[in-house]
C-alpha cells in the first residue's frame, strides 16, 4: 500500500520565519532515501540542505525555485510504501511522523523517528531485521508513481515540459521557456536546451566537463560549481529588477533597524604600522606558527580581544525589553565577509581566549565557510563586537554600521606608504586608519577614545601589550 506524505519547511532556529528556496536536488518520480538531501533553501543567515524525513518516491514539487515560503508551507509530497497490515499514521500530512512498521512479536519497539536538519539525523530502529525492499519492488513503485502523476507534474505546472533544476536555470538567465522545443524525451526541455539556447554553443553531454556534471542524482555529494554563460541584458533594457530575498532582505531590515535604534557615534585613528609589518614577517618565518594563515587581520583582532579587557563597555548589549545593560564576560568576535550572497557576519567564540594560531585558523575557516555559503545559523549569531576589514577593497576610512545588538564595529582601511614622523624625521612608512562606530547609549566618547587608542598602540608598538595584560 502507498501513501501519500507531504513535507513542509521545518522550523530552522535562529527566530527565522521564512526561507527561499534555492533548488531541488531530485525530481519527481526519484526514489529518496531517508535523510537524503532534496532541496537547498536559502534563510537569512545561511544555505542550508533539508534532508527528507522519508523513504519513498517524489510524488510532485509544489514549489518553483526562487520562490519565498514561510516555515510550514508544503514543499513537496513522496509516496511511501507501506506494509499492508500496518497501521496508517494518524495525520497523513505530518511530516515528522512517518510511518514505522510495527515491531515483529518478541522484539523491542523501535525508537520514534524525529525529522531533523542534516547532520542531525533521525535515530536509527533498534530492531536489528529492518525490512528491505527489493530493487523490483523499489523500481515498480517509482515508475507506478511516475505514471499516476504524468510527465505535466515534472514542472510544477501545465506547460512546458521542463524539471524544476532546468527551470530555476532558465529564470536565472532569462530564458523563456514557452518559446522552446526540447530536445528530451517527449519534448523534455533539458538544461543543455537552456544552455544553447543563451550561448548558442554545443553543451551537449558530450561537449561538458565531466566535474561540471549536476549532482542532483548523487545524494551526500556536494554539487560542483557549473559556470554557465551570463547573458547581456537587452539594448532596450535600462532597469534590471531583483527580488528582495534572503541576505541582501535581512542585511537591509537589520541595517534600518540599526540605524534608526542606536544612537551612532564615530571616532578614526591614523598610525603607523610598520612595527606590526615587521612582526607579521617574523611570525610568518616562524616554524611554531607553519601551516597557520597569520595575517593583519589576525593581529588587529587579537588587538581588539586585548584592548576590550580594558575597556568592557564595548563588549554589551543594550536590553531595552528588560531596561538592562548586558556586560559580556566574554568575546565573540565577528568578521563581517563579503560574499556572492551578500554581507555575513560569523563570529569567533570566545576569541579572547584563543592562541594567536588558533585565532588565524578559525578567521580562516569562517571566513572561507562564508563565501562558500555553508555558514551555520550559529556561526552567524551570538557575536559581541565586530572587525570589517575595508582596507582589502583599497578603501581608507568609512563609517561602518552596527550590528544589530552589538556596542561597537571596527573598520580596518588600506595600508599605505606614506611620509610619516620617525623619530624626529620625514620617513616613509606604512600608515593604516582604524575607524570605529559605536552605540552612544553603551559607550561614552571617552571610553571610545580609550579603547581606539588602545588598539592603535597595540599596533603602532606591538611590545606595548606587555604592559597591557
Amino acid at each position: 500500500m502507498t501513501t501519500i506524505q507531504t513535507v513542509t519547511l521545518p522550523d530552522l532556529g535562529e527566530g527565522l520565519t521564512e526561507s527561499d528556496l534555492v533548488e531541488w536536488t531530485v525530481a519527481v518520480g526519484d526514489t529518496v532515501e531517508l535523510n537524503q538531501v532534496v532541496a537547498e533553501v536559502e534563510t537569512a543567515k545561511a544555505l542550508v540542505q533539508l534532508p527528507s524525513p522519508y523513504a519513498g518516491v517524489v510524488a510532485e514539487l509544489l514549489v518553483e525555485p526562487g520562490a519565498t515560503v514561510p516555515v510550514g508551507t508544503a514543499l513537496l509530497t513522496i509516496a511511501v510504501e507501506v506494509p499492508a497490515d500496518a497501521t496508517a499514521p494518524a495525520d497523513a500530512t505530518a511530516p515528522t511522523s512517518p510511518a514505522v512498521e510495527p515491531a515483529a512479536e518478541g522484539e523491542p519497539a523501535a525508537p520514534e523517528r524525529t525529522a531533523v536538519l542534516v547532520g542531525y539525523g533521525p535515530l536509527v530502529e533498534g530492531s536489528s531485521r529492518p525490512r528491505r525492499r527489493s530493487k523490483s519492488e523499489d523500481w515498480t513503485a517509482a515508475h507506478a508513481v511516475a505514471d499516476e502523476v504524468g510527465l505535466a507534474l515534472a514542472g510544477g505546472r501545465i506547460g512546458p515540459k521542463v524539471l524544476p533544476p532546468v527551470r530555476k536555470l532558465a529564470h536565472d538567465l532569462g530564458v523563456d521557456l514557452n518559446k522552446m522545443e526540447g530536445s528530451g524525451k517527449d519534448g523534455m526541455i533539458t538544461r543543455e536546451d537552456v544552455l544553447r539556447a543563451v550561448s548558442g554553443v554545443d553543451v551537449s553531454p558530450a561537449a561538458r566537463r565531466p566535474d561540471a556534471l549536476s549532482a542532483a542524482h548523487r545524494p551526500g555529494l556536494a554539487r560542483p560549481v557549473e559556470t554557465v554563460p551570463t547573458p547581456s541584458p537587452p539594448e532596450s533594457a535600462r532597469e534590471v529588477r531583483t527580488p528582495i530575498a534572503g541576505v541582501r532582505k535581512q542585511t537591509a531590515a537589520a541595517m534600518v533597524a540599526s540605524a534608526f535604534t542606536a544612537p551612532h557615534a564615530s571616532t578614526s585613528l591614523t598610525i603607523d604600522v610598520t612595527p606590526t609589518l615587521d612582526l607579521l614577517d617574523e611570525l610568518k618565518h616562524d616554524r611554531a606558527l607553519e601551516g597557520h594563515r597569520i595575517s593583519i587581520l589576525t593581529l588587529v583582532a587579537k588587538a581588539v580581544t586585548i584592548a576590550l579587557g580594558r575597556n568592557p563597555s564595548l563588549n554589551a548589549h543594550w536590553d531595552e525589553a528588560a531596561g538592562e545593560i548586558v556586560q559580556f564576560g566574554y568575546v565573540n568576535l565577528g568578521i563581517a565577509a563579503a560574499t556572492p550572497r551578500g554581507l555575513l557576519v560569523p563570529s569567533i567564540k570566545d576569541a579572547d581566549r584563543l592562541r594567536l594560531p588558533d585565532l588565524a585558523d578559525a578567521i580562516g575557516a569562517l571566513t572561507e565557510s562564508a563565501r562558500a555559503g555553508t555558514s551555520t545559523p550559529a556561526d552567524l549569531a551570538g557575536g559581541t563586537i565586530t572587525i570589517t576589514n575595508i582596507g582589502v577593497f583599497g578603501v581608507d576610512t568609512g563609517t561602518p554600521i552596527l550590528v544589530p545588538g552589538q556596542a561597537a564595529i571596527l573598520a580596518m582601511g588600506a595600508i599605505r606608504r606614506r611620509p610619516w614622523e620617525f623619530q624626529d624625521q620625514l620617513a616613509l612608512r606604512s600608515v593604516m586608519t582604524l575607524s570605529l562606530s559605536f552605540d552612544h547609549r553603551l559607550v561614552d566618547g571617552a571610553e571610545a577614545a580609550r579603547f581606539l587608542a588602545d588598539v592603535g598602540t597595540i599596533l603602532a608598538r606591538p611590545g606595548s601589550v606587555v604592559s597591557m595584560v
